[in-house]
């Protein structure tokens, strides 16, 4: 429960984080930007405990890891540890992201701001479909995935977010490797074949509430 102060070791990031301090650094950076976005100002260890589920002892080593983050008793500033974690990650800075499938899905996603809250911004979307091609979904008009490779270069995308149907999901990312994109996140079931340079991610409820109902059932 401590609050964050300048310090000189503070934001030391090693070259490459663990795989489960990472994980968890992303869920911590999750509960604290909505906390923000709810007027919070301090949150203690055992707040983000019982959001994250994880044990307010391992919050607090994993933040220590990082830099001293000041006196015991107060609480976190919200604002200097999203700031923290965000350089730790490696992920302050804007980062753009291009959305592919103007379904349902794809306009929730363009329409929010789930990424946005992370530094993230849908710059293009794409789909197939010419009856979608020109529609306009939140502040985006809707692109033919022929612009990709150029879209790609010009306004500097890195992450490439697919809420595409299955059979759709792997000639695209074959597209996205070819344009140079580094960064998928799938949102179809389709295992997708990449090279080992380009990083994907798999959302899927299903899996998700498998692993709430393992906790559960243990």
């Amino acid at each position: 429960m401590n609050p964050v102060t300048e310090d000189a070791d503070a934001g030391r990031t090693p070259e490459r984080l663990a795989l489960g301090v990472a994980a968890r650094l992303s869920r911590y950076l999750q509960v604290l930007t909505q906390a923000k976005k709810m007027g919070k100002d301090k949150i203690s260890s055992q707040e983000l405990s019982d959001y994250t589920h994880v044990n307010p002892t391992q919050i607090r080593r994993d933040l220590s890891g990082f830099g001293k983050f000041g006196k015991r008793g107060v609480g976190y500033s919200v604002d200097g540890l999203v700031a923290a974690i965000r350089d730790i990650l490696r992920t302050a800075g804007q980062h753009n992201i291009a959305l592919f499938g103007a379904g349902n899905l794809g306009k929730a996603i363009a329409s929010s701001d789930i990424f946005a809250d992370h530094g993230f911004r849908v710059v293009a979307l794409f789909d197939s479909d010419p009856a979608k091609v020109g529609e306009s979904v939140g502040p985006h008009t809707v692109r033919e995935s022929v612009d990709l490779e150029r879209a790609v270069v010009d306004e500097e995308i890195v992450v490439a977010v697919l809420a595409v149907p299955a059979a759709a999901a792997q000639p695209l990312a074959d597209l996205l490797v070819e344009a140079g994109v580094k960064i998928i996140f799938n949102y179809s079931e389709t295992l997708l074949d990449v090279p080992p340079s380009v990083t994907v991610h798999t959302s899927s409820p299903a899996v998700d509430l498998l692993y709430a109902l393992y906790f559960y059932l243990t």
